[in-house]
């Protein structure tokens, strides 16, 4: 790995996607030197020793500064986001995420960065392309002519846009990947943020623990997704920061599944039926969405394919661990 030679700061370190990668890239042999998260120490989903882990607004230009310090390259993960619910009734604090992308960008150039990450997501695609259950996978050209998800998309596809002047202009390396819906152990479940996997995950706990066998299901259960577990997102994102892929490219799974399909998936995990309820006035996002795997399997020879029922098992195990530890208080 090139990255074995390199100094490494992790920006969004406390999420659940930051905390995934400075672990791995830790076992992996990396030299992370700095793990940085807007949330105080004690709230970040993992730390890991001999890492310095500072809990900074990287909103702030200064504190873009103190991160990028010293380090050679900068994962930008830090955004405020959430799941559906969140990103459909946030948009403006979605967007605010710009003001941390822009400050990392002109830190990292001020510091001299041989190589920026940034992560970017599939809610920039063209919702044109995303109404029908039926959809036929996302290549990366299908985000223009632009109509991406209005708040949180559109502050990804202009950060994207950012970045590539940046490289254009000032010679800064910077990658690009597209995450489709990251999910596993070690992250939110609850509260509002929470993504589809760990929401059914809570819910059919929930039902089981309480013996009222019912869930809820937000729209009528016909969307279609692809879930990527965050295994298979920690080594994408690690060779696409090494790659030579100078565009956005796709990072999820191509396994497509209905919503009504997942629950059955966790459902069988917990060994378990329940009667569904289906809430259509509740945000559900597109009808539609799946990762084409074309370009990443061109560039690199690989794509994620660790199986949802596999992923999902570990994360129901360690969310119900989780709740069952919390009743147990």
């Amino acid at each position: 790995m090139k990255l074995k030679n390199e100094k490494v700061v992790v920006c969004g370190a406390g999420g659940f996607i930051g905390g995934h990668l400075v672990k791995d890239l830790l076992a992996n042999g990396v030299n992370v030197v700095r793990a940085v998260d807007i949330k105080p120490l004690d709230e970040w989903y993992q730390t890991s020793d001999g890492v310095e882990n500072l809990s900074l607004d990287l909103r702030d230009r200064a504190n873009c500064q103190t991160a990028a310090d010293g380090t050679e390259v900068v994962f930008q993960l830090a955004a405020d986001m959430g799941g559906m619910g969140f990103i459909e009734n946030n948009k403006a604090l979605c967007m605010l995420s710009v003001l941390t992308n822009t400050h990392m960008l002109m830190a990292a150039r001020q510091a001299g960065i041989e190589r920026f990450f940034f992560s970017s997501s599939a809610c920039v695609y063209n919702g044109e392309k995303q109404t029908n259950p039926d959809v036929v996978a996302l290549k990366e050209e299908d985000a223009y002519p632009a109509l991406p998800e209005d708040g949180y998309g559109w502050e990804k596809l202009f950060s994207e846009r950012m970045c590539r002047h940046f490289e254009e202009d000032y010679g800064l390396t910077a990658r690009v990947a597209r995450y489709h819906n990251v999910y596993g152990p070690l992250g939110t479940y609850e509260g509002g943020r929470e993504k589809a996997p760990a929401a059914m995950c809570r819910k059919v706990i929930e039902a089981k623990q309480s013996g009222k066998h019912e869930i809820e299901i937000w729209g009528d259960g016909h969307q279609t997704r692809s879930f990527m577990y965050i295994d298979d997102c920690t080594k994408g994102t690690q060779a696409i920061l090494e790659s030579d892929i100078d565009e956005p490219i796709n990072l999820g799974s191509s396994e497509l599944v209905t919503i009504n399909q997942l629950v059955d998936i966790v459902e069988d995990i917990a060994g378990i039926k329940l009667e569904r309820k289906y809430n259509l006035g509740a945000p559900k996002g597109v009808n539609g969405r799946n990762s084409d795997n074309t370009l990443i399997q061109k560039y690199m020879g690989w794509e994620p394919s660790i199986k949802l029922r596999d992923g999902m098992a570990k994360t129901y195990a360690w969310i119900e661990s989780q709740m069952l530890a919390t009743v147990g208080k």
